[in-house]
């Protein structure tokens, strides 16, 4: 099995932080080639040099929506059109998107069944989430998923197993992965990804030293020892 993607999340509580721009430096200089932010937090301007500068050193960017109503999700899907990035993670509305992203280049992992609340709670049972995973993965233009786990009240990683075991598409864990045990099970179950945000940049994870650096290079080092 090949090793997941770590996308590290310029965001605290769903929200792209206001000194985003020197996350990203220090996120680059520690080798992170997967690096996202949200749809709020930043102006559009602010994002765009976010964006630039992550496409510009070599790394794949992510924008991840947070909006629940159409129109706002529609207003963020065309920002992440105008801005060019790698990969569109979240959002609800597939059949609104996928007609607006078609021949973009984009990526596009939409959330499986219900989402509620800021920050982000997902909805509905195993059966029920994984049956919508089903549903989505089956567009052509559907690259994957977004699945908030850690988001969900159930077994966490039967949910994780449940759904990479029933699509052929990679699935992205998002949210609340603040602990090795989640890291963990996060990759055991089969994610092809996962995102950390607020517990790197809150310094969630035991490392030698104090600061952001030390915060990803013990996420990397975890990661090689769970595969």
């Amino acid at each position: 099995m090949s090793e997941p993607d770590f996308i590290f999340m310029l965001t605290r509580n769903d929200r792209t932080v206001s000194d985003a721009a020197i996350h990203l430096q220090t996120a680059l200089a520690a080798g992170v080639r997967h690096i996202g932010f949200k749809d709020i937090g930043l102006p559009f301007g602010e994002l765009a040099a976010l964006n630039r500068t992550i496409k510009e050193s070599g790394a794949l960017s992510y924008l991840e929506v947070v909006s629940l109503d159409r129109d706002s999700e529609i207003a963020s899907v065309r920002a992440a059109i105008k801005l060019d990035v790698d990969h569109l993670l979240g959002g609800t509305h597939v059949a609104d998107v996928l007609p607006l992203i078609e021949g973009t280049g984009i990526r596009y992992s939409p959330f499986p069944v219900r989402i509620t609340g800021h920050p982000s709670i997902l909805e509905g049972s195993i059966e029920d989430i994984t049956a919508s995973a089903i549903d989505l993965a089956g567009h052509d233009g559907v690259h994957g998923l977004d699945l908030l786990a850690y988001r969900a009240e159930t077994d966490v990683p039967a949910l994780i197993r449940a759904v990479c075991g029933a699509v052929q598409k990679p699935v992205i864990v998002a949210g609340s992965i603040d602990r090795a045990a989640r890291i963990q099970a996060t990759i055991d179950n089969g994610a092809a990804g996962f995102t950390v945000g607020t517990a790197a940049l809150d310094g969630a994870f035991p490392a030698s030293l104090p600061g952001l650096t030390q915060q990803l290079l013990e996420i990397r080092a975890l990661m090689t020892k769970t595969a």
